[in-house]
């Protein structure tokens, strides 16, 4: 998979990807207006060039609160991340799926797994998924994408989302052309477990 062409999509208004990242950025500036008072950690995996978060905070009345961490493979992806980033967000060139990469910085009130679930494999989604109370605070918002063709696993990713103490916030709709979920924890944080590798990309 060529990412850098994959991201080029989101430059057409008419694209499926284009109207997804729509999609998340409202999710994410409802998150942010939701956010208690004081500092709002916010982590992004496989964040790509981190349009889903930088666009938001361009002129979010919460952006001065935000200490964000973006992870993305791809170092050309990852460079026009950090050239658009302010001060407080941090940029690393890594394998998003480490979970080292989330120290210090988690719990985090918004967690965004966009670009990942249409593209490993459901163990690795489910391993995600019950993972997150490790990387989400009590009351924060995950994020995430997933297609909506057919094995149709929106419904399962919902209900092992609920298993693990999140509650239902939002669901695209399955005719809009992507999936896009929101989910809020209402759990107790779990201590993050380091070197340990959450997900593969599966070679497409």
């Amino acid at each position: 998979m060529d990412w850098r062409a994959w991201h080029e999509k989101y430059d057409d208004p008419e694209s499926e990807l284009s109207r997804r990242l729509q999609a998340v950025q409202t999710q994410v500036r409802a998150a942010l207006d939701r956010a208690p008072a004081g500092p709002v950690p916010v982590i992004s995996l496989c964040a790509g060039q981190g349009r889903d978060l930088l666009d938001v905070l361009e002129d979010h009345p919460r952006r001065a609160d935000v200490r964000a961490r973006l992870v993305e493979l791809d170092p050309e992806l990852a460079a026009a991340a950090r050239e658009r980033a302010p001060e407080q967000v941090e940029v690393v060139t890594g394998d998003a799926s480490l979970t080292d990469h989330y120290v210090g910085l988690v719990p985090a009130e918004v967690v965004l797994l966009c670009g990942i679930f249409g593209n490993i494999t459901s163990a690795d989604i489910e391993r995600t998924v019950a993972a997150s109370p490790q990387l989400c605070r009590t009351g924060g918002t995950v994020i995430w994408t997933r297609h909506r063709e057919d094995p149709d696993l929106v419904p399962t990713i919902c209900g092992w989302f609920e298993d693990r103490g999140f509650e239902w916030v939002w669901v695209s709709d399955k005719d809009a052309g992507f999936g896009v979920g929101v989910h809020r924890f209402t759990g107790v944080p779990e201590p993050l477990v380091t070197g340990r590798s959450l997900f593969s990309f599966v070679p497409g």
